[in-house]
């Protein structure tokens, strides 16, 4: 049959010494005798009128001639129909070479045809009667191995499915092989009854992809047996195993389980290469029909066949033998088969964590029993560590610290050496080796605080527990073993040790005596912690101790001022106006600010109703004036206290006697010229004082000499003494000095008094007594008061007997 389309073809022309051209055509197999295939003429560029002259010969690669060339027109002809089955048998590309050589000159064409499959062949099985014995217990679902049809043609003109004749019982499922092969099992849908059919006689039909499709048919009979009604099974339907190339005769690749729950012969099973398994295979695995094993029967070679499938039957020796089919796909690998080695020729597993960077802790050695580059190996580490590796020769490496070591960060090295060799696929192996650390003295104690602040409340125990200062030492053993110990100091000629003390194990601070917050306030000293290295180690920390105060000391009323025990007495007359400032309570109190906050009240009033006290300031006005009902004795009974927890006070007794005689006011005072008497009496002063001082000159000095020749000695001073003066009936404020141990200064003021008068701060040596004196307000006299103050203030500050004495003497 002529084909319906003309020859396609493809010229490259390529030019050489001797003009060799090559051209490539392409036509369909079976092409008629006489058809045309191409004009080589015109395609190779020669006049048609000179081919008659020339020599023309057509060579083929062939004993047959399929082709010969038309000397008048130029033309290449088929002569002989071309079998593409024949030329190229299971190839999926046909190739024919033909040299055409032209004499005078001479000249080579070379051409290459290529044949095109053309579905000329029609599927055919390799039994065309195939006969299936089955046991009419057979389940839906069961399958059937059927013989797959063969196709010489290639590509879409193979084989493109299976058809099955119309069956109430029976259907086929196709599935492809690795290789693409088309297979076909007889599938059983509905169940079996040889009673009412014995035999069923089937149709198989193969139909290729071409285009007219071509089919090829086989008979299958299936005959119903009496029941045997179980069939083998395997444990997997699939089996995916792998194999090394080059695997000796004998091995073995796997052993089959096929179970079957019969018993007797029924139970026996027997196992076959199905149809579906090539001849290859078969050639290259055996098979053990009682066991299941299958072992390497040839030599296996990864570059021949990579993959093998193997289809497996396992049939029962029932008088109706059962079958069950699995699939076994085999991948072969290709071998490096021999692995690298790591030998340790010497090791330092215990180091010093200063050992220097450079020094070689083990020589290590790698060998392989390969050539070639499966056999050249290169040594690693697989982490990123303070080590390196000096390769010294082919096989052999150092070892070495390429970095600082630090034992408290990393006690211990794990140090994986991987070798790998230069096959394809590479094989490494590895080796692990431990490195451990010595620790060395190279940390010092650490405080967490860099500065230690303790709160202590005065009148501590001796002994008590302050606060624990401990350090750490990340160091081991003796290294970090630590003592503490107080920096010695002296505060006041007072060392250090005799007022606190340290457990030198644990770092535990302890009191030595008991504190006076109104004597000492704070101390500031060292503590050291110190290893016990060699050599030792240390640093030092700052504790600051900061006395808390107490409310320990009772306010002390210091105006009115009057005798243990004894009342405050004074006289005002009856004519005094509301608001009039009778009397001022002044008292003090030596705890801290807080404590030492002082209110007043009354806690006996004989009228409430005609005298006020300011909670504050102390202050006694009256509220109205007297009346003639009044009582002329009023008995004011004032409570001072602080505000510490719990509050401590002190009392004062103010006894008043009304007169009826006007005594002569601040008012009437003031007609006369105030400066001749003050002044009278403040010369007065100041002579008596000058000469005082005169005389105590030479008894300073020597008090002078003997206070700076002896050291002095905290001690707790000695309560407040009387030095004042009573005042006069017309004073209601006493002139008064108060002698204390207070460290700050009082400064107390008077803004209104009934006279006028000051109380101002008058300075003494630090350590001794201050003094609160009042003196009178005036302008004619404030130069003239102030050289008295000052003058008093000169013999203050030598000595307490000094001050004592000049009081009681004016």
């Amino acid at each position: 049959m002529k084909p319906s389309w003309e020859p396609i073809f493809f010229v490259f022309l390529a030019t050489w010494r001797m003009a060799l051209s090559v051209t490539r055509y392409s036509i369909p197999e079976e092409m008629e005798r006489g058809s045309v295939v191409a004009n080589l003429a015109s395609d190779l560029g020669l006049d048609v009128s000179e081919l008659a002259q020339r020599e023309v010969k057509l060579d083929t690669v062939h004993s047959k001639k399929y082709l010969e060339i038309n000397k008048r027109t130029g033309e290449l002809y088929i002569v002989e129909k071309m079998d593409r089955e024949s030329l190229c048998h299971g190839k999926t590309s046909c190739f024919v070479k033909l040299d055409v050589i032209i004499k005078s000159p001479l000249r080579i064409f070379n051409i290459e045809l290529e044949i095109i499959d053309i579905n000329d062949n029609a599927p055919h099985f390799r039994m065309e009667r195939v006969e299936l014995d089955v046991s009419e217990s057979a389940t839906p679902g069961e399958r059937f191995s059927l013989p797959n049809a063969l196709d010489p043609d290639v590509g879409a003109n193979t084989i493109s499915t299976y058809k099955l004749s119309e069956s109430d019982h029976f259907t086929i499922d196709i599935h492809s092989g690795s290789d693409g092969t088309k297979y076909v099992d007889l599938v059983l849908t509905k169940a079996l009854d040889r009673e009412q059919h014995a035999v069923h006689n089937l149709m198989l039909t193969a139909v290729d992809g071409g285009v007219p499709a071509r089919s090829g048919s086989a008979s299958i009979i299936v005959r119903v047996l009496d029941t045997n009604d179980n069939a083998p099974q395997f444990d997997r339907s699939v089996y995916t195993l792998n194999m090394s190339e080059n695997s000796p005769i004998g091995t073995l690749v796997t052993k089959l389980n096929a179970t079957d729950a019969d018993e007797g012969s029924n139970a026996e099973i027997t196992y076959s290469f199905t149809l579906y398994t090539s001849e290859k295979t078969q050639e290259m695995f055996d098979l053990n029909s009682k066991t299941g094993e299958i072992s390497v029967k040839g030599t296996i070679d990864f570059e021949d066949m990579k993959i093998f499938e193997m289809h497996i039957e396992a049939k029962d020796n029932g008088p109706v033998p059962l079958s069950s089919q699995c699939r076994v796909t085999l991948h072969i690998t290709d071998m490096n088969d021999n692995y690298p080695e790591i030998t340790i020729k010497s090791l330092k597993n215990t180091v010093k964590e200063d050992i220097p960077v450079g020094t070689v802790i083990a020589l290590v050695g790698v060998s392989d029993r390969d050539t070639g580059d499966n056999g050249k190996v290169n040594l690693t580490i697989n982490k990123n560590l303070p080590f390196i590796l000096n390769k010294s020769s082919d096989y052999h490496y150092e070892l070495l610290v390429s970095e600082p070591l630090d034992r408290e960060m990393i006690s211990e090295y794990e140090i994986t050496l991987v070798v790998t060799d230069g096959g394809t696929p590479p094989l490494s192996d590895n080796e692990t080796i431990i490195v451990h650390l010595l620790d060395v003295n190279d940390n010092a104690p650490q405080f967490p605080q860099t500065f230690y602040t303790i709160s202590v409340m005065e009148n501590n125990s001796p002994g008590a527990l302050l606060s624990s200062i401990t350090a750490l030492d990340p160091d081991l053993h003796e290294n970090q073993y630590l003592v503490y110990f107080i920096i010695e100091k002296e505060i006041a000629n007072t060392s250090m040790s005799m007022l606190f003390s340290i457990n030198p194990e644990n770092g535990n601070l302890y009191a030595l005596k008991t504190f006076d917050y109104e004597i000492e306030k704070e101390f500031l000293f060292h503590i050291e912690a110190r290893d016990s290295g060699v050599p030792p180690l240390s640093s030092n920390v700052t504790v600051h101790i900061i006395i808390m105060d107490q409310n320990d000391n009772t306010p002390l009323i210091v105006s009115p001022w009057r005798a243990h025990g004894s009342v405050v007495e004074d006289k005002i007359p009856r004519s005094t106006d509301k608001g009039t400032l009778i009397a001022k309570v002044i008292a003090i109190d030596t705890d801290s600010v807080h404590n030492s906050r002082i209110t007043y009240q009354f806690l006996q009033n004989t009228d409430a109703t005609l005298f006020s006290l300011d909670q504050y300031n102390g202050e006694i006005r009256t509220m109205r004036m007297f009346s003639y009902r009044d009582s002329r004795h009023q008995r004011l009974v004032v409570i001072a206290k602080d505000n510490g927890e719990p509050s401590l006070s002190a009392t004062v007794t103010i006894k008043l006697s009304t007169v009826e005689t006007a005594l002569k006011t601040y008012a009437d005072l003031t007609e006369v010229p105030l400066e001749y008497d003050i002044f009278s009496d403040l010369n007065l002063y100041l002579v008596i004082g000058l000469g005082s001082v005169s005389f105590l000159l030479l008894i300073t000095i020597l008090v002078t000499i003997v206070l700076k020749c002896q050291k002095p000695k905290p001690s707790k001073a000695a309560p407040p003494c009387r030095n004042s003066v009573i005042s006069e009936r017309n004073s209601t404020i006493a002139d008064s000095t108060l002698v204390s141990n207070d460290a700050y200064w009082y400064s107390l003021f008077l803004a209104e008094t009934r006279k006028g008068k000051l109380v101002v701060r008058q300075p003494v040596p630090k350590g001794a007594r201050y003094i609160v004196s009042s003196i009178p307000r005036s302008t004619g006299v404030t130069e003239t008061s102030d050289s008295a103050a000052s003058t008093l203030q000169v013999g203050i500050k030598f000595s307490n007997t000094m001050v004592t004495f000049m009081f009681d003497f004016f």
